[in-house]
C-alpha cells in the first residue's frame, strides 16, 4: 500500500499502487517520499475524507523488530485486522556495542603506552534513572522513530506491542503455585515459544526445520526427569520416537543438555528493554496495549500464518481474524547517521587517515539515495540507483561501483539513517 497525505501533509488512508499511479498521472498528487512510497494530494484535505481506524502492531526483537499497520474491522465475533503495511526493522545494536568496545580498547592502549594521556573516568560518572546501554537504547530509538513516522503518514488510533517476557522462575519450576495462567486457553504456548526461540525452530537431533515439533524430555520422565524448561528440547516425531526412554547423551547428542541450560542472550536484551520501550511509545499519546509472545504464536497457529517478523507483529493482540493480502514486507536496516570520530584507524588502533571535514560534496552527503546516469567513456558507465558514499575528489562510490562522477548524480531522497529493500512476498489470504 502507498501512504497518502492531504494537501496540508495530514495523514489519510493508504491506497493501492494502481490508484497512486492514476493520481500521479492525472496531476492530482505529487511524490512526497520514495521509501516508503508516499504521495501528497493537491485537492484533498482530512475534512473531505473518510478515515478508518488503523492500529500499529509491534513485535520487538533483539536483532529484528516486526512492524505492521492493520485496518481494524469490527465484526460480531470480534476485531478482524487487515494488513496495510508490513515491515521488518533490523537494528544495529551489535555494531554499536562493537564500536564502543573498540573505542575503549584504543583509549586503554594509548593510556598504557603514554601515547596520549586520557585519565580514566570512574568516580565522576552518573547514570540517570532508567539508563540503558547504548546498544539497547538504539533498539528503542529505532522503534520509537518509526512509530513517530507512521503517526505522520497514517491515521493511527492505537498501538499494540508484544511485550516479550519469559518468567524464568516459573518456567524453571512450573510445579510451584501461582502458574494458573498456564492452565488456561494459552496452556503451554509460553513454554513452546521459549523453546522455539532457544533452539532456532529446528530439531535438536536431526536439524529439520519444516516439520511439526514435539517437546522432548532430555532426561526421560520414566527415569526421574522433570517438566522444567531446562529439561525440554525441540524434537521431530521421528527422532522423539527413536530416542525412546534414553537420555539425550545416550542417544548420541550430549550437547543438547548443555544447550538447554544456556541462557537466551537475545531474549535477555528484549527483556531488558520491554518496559522502557512501552514507556517511550506512550509519548506518542496513543492508547497502548501489551501482549505476550505466547498469544502471538497462538494467533499465528489459529490462522495458519507463516513465521516472519512482520507477520508476527500482525498477529499481536486479541483478534478474531487476520487478513494478510498480497503484501510485500519492507526491509528497513538501521545504518546510523555517521560518526563523531574523524580519524580512521587500523585493526591495532593506529591512525591511517582521516575523514574530510565537509559533510557534503556538491549538495550530496553520504547516505543519500541518488540516481546516477553515467554516460559512456567512464568506468562507472550505466544507470545506478542506491545509497551513495561521497568522496572529496568528487568521484563517489555506490556499493561496489567506484568512480561515479558527482555531476551525474541526482538526489532522490535525503539520508535518514536507514536503508530500504523489499522482502519476499508473504502469504496471500
Amino acid at each position: 500500500m502507498v501512504f497518502v497525505l492531504d494537501r496540508y501533509k495530514k495523514p489519510l488512508m493508504p491506497c493501492t499502487p494502481r490508484r497512486a499511479r492514476l493520481l500521479l498521472a492525472r496531476k492530482r498528487a505529487v511524490v512526497h517520499r520514495l521509501s516508503p512510497f508516499t504521495i501528497r494530494l493537491k485537492d484533498r484535505s482530512v475534512q473531505q475524507s473518510t478515515l478508518q481506524p488503523v492500529a500499529l502492531k509491534i513485535d520487538p526483537g533483539a536483532k529484528t523488530t516486526g512492524l505492521a499497520l492493520a485496518r481494524v474491522e469490527e465484526t460480531s465475533e470480534g476485531e478482524v485486522h487487515h494488513a496495510l503495511h508490513l515491515a521488518e526493522l533490523s537494528h544495529r545494536g551489535e555494531e554499536v556495542r562493537d564500536r564502543l568496545r573498540k573505542r575503549a580498547g584504543y583509549r586503554r592502549r594509548r593510556r598504557s603506552t603514554n601515547l596520549r594521556y586520557r585519565p580514566a573516568r570512574f568516580l565522576n560518572r552518573r547514570r540517570a534513572p532508567g539508563w540503558l546501554p547504548p546498544s539497547l537504547r538504539s533498539r528503542i530509538d529505532n522503534v520509537l522513530s518509526w512509530g513517530r513516522r507512521y503517526q505522520r503518514w497514517v491515521p493511527l488510533v492505537r498501538i499494540a506491542v508484544e511485550r516479550v517476557k519469559f518468567d524464568t522462575q516459573l518456567l524453571q519450576q512450573p510445579e510451584i503455585s501461582g502458574v494458573e495462567y498456564q492452565r488456561g486457553e494459552l496452556a503451554g504456548w509460553e513454554v513452546r515459544a521459549y523453546l522455539l526461540e532457544k533452539f532456532g525452530r529446528r530439531c535438536v537431533y536431526c536439524g529439520r526445520t519444516d516439520t511439526p515439533f514435539e517437546l522432548d524430555h532430555i532426561q526421560p520422565r520414566s527415569r526421574g526427569g522433570s517438566n522444567r524448561v531446562s529439561n525440554l528440547a525441540l524434537s521431530c516425531h521421528t527422532c522423539n520416537a527413536a530416542k525412546g526412554e534414553r537420555t539425550a547423551a545416550e542417544f548420541g547428542h550430549p550437547e543438547v543438555a548443555a544447550q538447554a541450560k544456556q541462557p537466551l542472550r537475545d531474549t535477555a536484551a528484549v527483556n531488558a528493554t520491554r518496559y522502557a520501550l512501552c514507556d517511550e511509545l506512550r509519548t506518542l499519546d496513543l492508547p497502548l496495549t501489551t501482549w505476550s509472545g505466547g498469544r502471538t504464536r497462538w494467533n499465528r497457529a489459529r490462522f495458519s500464518i507463516p513465521k516472519t517478523h512482520a507477520l508476527d507483529a500482525l498477529c499481536v493482540g486479541e483478534v478474531a481474524g487476520v487478513k494478510v493480502g498480497a503484501h510485500q514486507a519492507l526491509a528497513i536496516t538501521a545504518t546510523g547517521r555517521g560518526r563523531y570520530s574523524r580519524t580512521n584507524v587500523d585493526e591495532s588502533g593506529f591512525p591511517v587517515g582521516s575523514l574530510m571535514r565537509r559533510k557534503q560534496v556538491l549538495g550530496i552527503k553520504t547516505g543519500d539515495r541518488v540516481r546516477a546516469m553515467v554516460p559512456e567513456g567512464f568506468a562507472a558507465q550505466g544507470t545506478h540507483t542506491g545509497r551513495i558514499a561521497v568522496r572529496a575528489n568528487k568521484h563517489f562510490r555506490m556499493g561496489k561501483v567506484q568512480g561515479i562522477p558527482a555531476r551525474f548524480c541526482r538526489v532522490l531522497q535525503l539520508a535518514d539513517g536507514y536503508d530500504y529493500a523489499v522482502v519476499a512476498t508473504t502469504l496471500q489470504g
